[in-house]
């Protein structure tokens, strides 16, 4: 196989894992519609595909994206235990309003094929 078919073919699958990430951005946006469910499957999504991307600029939005939802997870989980207090309303607020940056950020990142964080990797959980 020559080189340029080679980058050819490359290039196809990272348009598809592209594709990828943004299913799994939709799903996390959904998730505020069907109350979590679809976080949970593009979290499913992500890691049954993170071999797929290693080492492309891809990388950063799939860990980015599994990041978000563990630390949402566990974040959502700390506001229904405080929720009869005030201290849980201001949680749940301050993690709405996170989960929806990080999805926009990363949505608007991705649709200009850029990485989240050019030379770092953040924990892949």
């Amino acid at each position: 196989m020559n080189t340029l078919s080679h980058d050819h073919h490359q290039q196809d699958h990272l348009s598809d894992y592209k594709n990828l990430a943004n299913l799994i951005y939709l799903l996390q946006a959904l998730a505020f519609l069907f109350g979590g469910i679809t976080f949970l499957f593009a979290a499913v999504l992500g890691y049954l595909n993170k071999e797929h991307f290693k080492d492309s600029w891809l990388e950063s939005h799939y860990r980015w994206q599994l990041n978000t939802f563990w630390v949402a997870l566990v974040l959502a989980l700390i506001s229904a235990a405080t929720l009869p207090f005030l201290g849980g309303f201001i949680v749940l607020m301050t993690t709405i309003i996170w989960v929806i940056h990080r999805i926009a950020y990363g949505w608007i990142r991705l649709n200009k094929s850029q990485p989240i964080i050019r030379g770092k990797k953040l924990p892949l959980i």
